[in-house]
Formats: C-alpha cells, structure tokens, sequence
C-alpha cells in the first residue's frame, strides 16, 4: 500500500501528460433555454435538410476558448443555444455539420475534422460580438463553405467488389473559422460499402479549399472483400470551387478514355443554394 501511494503521484502524472486535451470536446449544454445572456437562432434549420450537428464556440479575443455548446439532430432546443457570458468582446463560431462527431474546435483559426469521421456538408458563422449587462437574442445565417465532388457509377458493381474507395489532394480537412477557407494541405480518405449489382451507385466528398477556387486530385479504387484493387482510376486537377458541385458521371467498370462535357444544374440544401453544380463525364 505504501509503494502504490508512493507511484500514484508518478502514475497521475504521466497519465496527464499523455492524454490529448485537444481532443475532449465538451458535452452538450443542456440548460433551459434563456437562463442565460445570449441566445443564439438558426432560423434556416426550420426547413428540411438539416444538418445533424451544431456546434457553437465562443472565444476570447485572443483565441482562447471560453465556452462551447455541442447539439445533435432531436436534442430540446435543436438550433437554438443560450449562454451566460461576462461583458466583454467574444468571437462566436457557430457550425453546422453531419459528421459522425464534433470537429476540434480549440483554434477558432484551425478547426479539424477528421478522416474517421466523415467529411459532410459544412455551414458557418462567424461573427465577432460585444456582451454587456442587457440580454440580447442574435439571428444567425450560415453559409456553407465546403465544395463537393459528387462521384456517379452508372455501371453495375461487380460481384467482387465490396466497398469503394476515395483518396483526394488539394483541399484541407481543417478550416478557419475567421475566412471559412481550408489551412493545411491534407489527404482526405472517404470508404464507402456497395452492394453488388447495384446500377448507379452516388458518393458525396467534401473539402475545404485554401481559396474561393481550387483543384482536387482524386484516386478512385474498388476494393474485394480482402483489400486488393479490382478497378482504379485516377483523376487530376479537377476544377473545385466554394459552394460549388463538380460532378464526375461515368461507367467506372468498363474501359474507356475520358471525355469532358459540361452542364448546369440548379440544386437546393439547407435554404442555401449551391452555386452551380459542373458535370464531367469519364
């Protein structure tokens, strides 16, 4: 017993100086909506297409975060967050998201999202706010920033192939919240099952590009059940842009050289138009 309380200062520490802290996020505020001094509302997210996360951080100016409320799709008072702030100047960050778990939101200059999560369609605000004595209610419109590929299969999936998979250049999986624009240069891995026999099959990827345009290099491969590669292609500089679909349609099984053909079509999701989507056939 004397030993264990003689290595258990040594155990806490080492345990402390090995655990991520960047990675605990923290769990959703479920106080009763207006205890506090600033209330935050979406008002898009009274339609359809709602997105399945929202995450709202609030930093000092420095960037050192001092409060955080996380919300999932179903929670009371989904889209609606109420806090209790000091009088001050705060930069506020509110997204909206549908991956599998909550980006890392300690940087408001470098929020992550992750590989195993699942990159999705992704909706912003920034804004800088000054709190004071008096409560005040804040209306919140939020852009989307991501750009998408959307990825069609019009042959049917051979029997060998079980899943698809997708490795793309060029955007970032990391973003700052104060331009929305992507900050590292990242590959970005999207693994997708099929069921065999399937006749058009259609895969969404997401990146945040350094810049209001962009190009993705993206590797697509069919993988069997054991892992090795039943059919690859390759496509270079694609053309990406902000809030803009760029569409590759094709019959990924049967060889053939590519060809580009272009047209437009007008989409909507989450009261938020997309600009324009552009189509390339392969």
């Amino acid at each position: 017993m004397n030993l264990f309380r003689l290595l258990l200062p040594a155990l806490l520490l080492v345990a402390c100086n090995t655990m991520d802290f960047n990675q605990i996020e923290p769990e959703p505020d479920d106080s009763p909506v207006g205890t506090g001094n600033v209330t935050l509302c979406i008002p898009q997210l009274q339609q359809e297409q709602m997105p399945t996360h929202i995450n709202y951080a609030f930093y000092d100016m420095g960037g050192t975060r001092i409060k955080q409320v996380n919300q999932k799709l179903g929670d009371n008072h989904y889209g609606t967050a109420n806090v209790q702030l000091d009088p001050g100047t705060y930069q506020v960050v509110v997204l909206a998201h549908s991956s599998d778990r909550n980006p890392t939101m300690t940087n408001p200059a470098k929020i992550q999202f992750s590989n195993a999560y699942r990159y999705t369609e992704t909706f912003l605000h920034y804004t800088r706010l000054t709190v004071t004595a008096q409560p005040q209610t804040l209306d919140l419109t939020l852009d989307r920033i991501v750009s998408m590929c959307r990825f069609i299969i019009n042959d049917p999936i051979p029997d060998t192939v079980t899943r698809m998979q997708f490795v793309y250049k060029g955007g970032s999986g990391h973003f700052s919240a104060l331009t929305g624009l992507g900050v590292t240069k990242s590959t970005q891995t999207v693994t997708a099952p099929v069921q065999p026999g399937t006749r058009y099959s259609e895969f969404h990827l997401y990146t945040f590009l350094h810049d209001r345009t962009g190009q993705i290099n993206l590797t697509a491969t069919a993988v069997d059940s054991t892992g090795a590669t039943v059919c690859q292609w390759e496509y270079e500089s694609l053309p990406m842009a902000r809030n803009q679909i760029t569409g590759l349609v094709g019959c990924f099984f049967q060889d053939a050289d590519p060809s580009e053909t272009w047209r437009m079509i007008p989409t909507t999701y989450f009261q938020c138009p997309w600009d324009r989507d552009i189509y390339y056939t392969y």
